[in-house]
């Protein structure tokens, strides 16, 4: 049988999602907790890969079992044995053929900025003190919407078939010292969110122009692109299924 799971972590202490052989990953001490409770090897797929200290408050992965499960009582006692930074919400059968990674529709992210030093958000936002223009900045996400090629926000050494990507929204808005950027697709390449949002943060910083920007989509030139933001403000906040209606939210 096979179950999908849902859950969250804080990535601050894990090389991302995905298993390394020389660094923790949450794939890896999900591998392990899940072998330990069920007393069999499990072996867990991600609905994507999260880099390394980027945040999931929303994650969906799924593994298979032969037995049933009884979901109340198995998420207290995995809770119980996983570290703080990770939490399962809920453990539940689908059909065979479900894939976390390639059935899911819509991924959502956001990118949290913080205008004024908060000591209790270091790890989980990114302290950004210049003045932005999140007017200019949300003018610019807009023309994302006119694209479908985002090579130029891609990291240079990926393995893809494709840069195609569909983005359904894209906006900033700000919250008393916080910014926040929210952007949805249906896939990501790597890197694609935290360049995005290093390009537009050029645009707020009118060290760019709205026109500017558009140019360098059209160029397909990671080069031509702004810089990486840091990894601690990204957070993966939503994945869509079409036969999960009730466990998107």
């Amino acid at each position: 049988m096979r179950y999908f799971i849902k859950l969250a972590y804080n990535g601050t202490s894990y090389h991302g999602w995905q298993y390394q052989p020389n660094a923790t990953s949450v794939q890896e001490v999900l591998n392990k907790a899940f072998s330990v409770i069920l007393n069999t090897d499990i072996s867990i797929m991600g609905a994507g890969r999260t880099d390394t200290g980027v945040h999931a408050s929303q994650m969906f992965a799924h593994f298979d079992y032969d037995d049933t499960i009884d979901s109340k009582q198995f998420i207290h006692k995995i809770n119980s044995y996983l570290p703080k930074d990770i939490v399962v919400f809920d453990v539940f059968i689908v059909s065979d053929e479900a894939h976390t990674r390639f059935d899911a529709t819509k991924r959502t992210y956001e990118y949290h900025i913080n205008t004024f030093k908060d000591p209790f958000s270091q790890e989980l936002s990114w302290y950004f003190h210049q003045q932005l223009d999140l007017d200019l900045m949300n003018e610019a996400s807009q023309l994302l919407f006119n694209h479908t090629n985002f090579q130029s926000f891609s990291k240079v050494n990926t393995d893809v078939n494709t840069f195609d990507c569909t983005i359904y929204e894209a906006y900033w808005k700000q919250e008393n010292n916080k910014l926040l950027f929210t952007i949805s697709a249906n896939r990501f390449l790597r890197n694609m969110v935290r360049s995005i949002v290093g390009t537009l943060v050029n645009v707020g910083l009118k060290k760019i122009t709205v026109a500017d920007f558009n140019t360098i989509i059209e160029s397909k030139n990671r080069d031509k692109a702004g810089f990486s933001v840091p990894a601690h403000g990204l957070y993966l906040t939503k994945i869509e299924y079409p036969f999960l209606v009730n466990k998107n939210d």
